[in-house]
């Protein structure tokens, strides 16, 4: 168990060695989850949206719907004038 201090702002330093494990650097976003009494902090790297768009099963259809719906609603746009 690693320990830390929170500050008056409210702020802790994430320890190196973990730091470097998880590749948070400056600048990285992390989440922050509140479950029962823990708080779980997840880094937001690009490694972590790769894992996650699993999720959409699409294969870039889903894109592809997307692209085409604002084509046609552009289309439809321009032939009211």
């Amino acid at each position: 168990m690693i320990m830390v201090t929170v500050t008056a702002k409210g702020e802790i330093a994430i320890p190196t060695n973990i730091r470097k494990r998880l590749k948070i650097k400056r600048g990285t976003k992390l989440c922050i989850v509140e479950k029962g009494d823990k708080i779980i902090l997840q880094p937001l790297t690009g490694e972590y949206f790769e894992k996650k768009a699993w999720i959409l099963h699409t294969n870039g259809k889903l894109t592809k719907a997307i692209l085409d719906e604002r084509k046609k609603e552009k289309e439809m746009e321009e032939n009211k004038w």
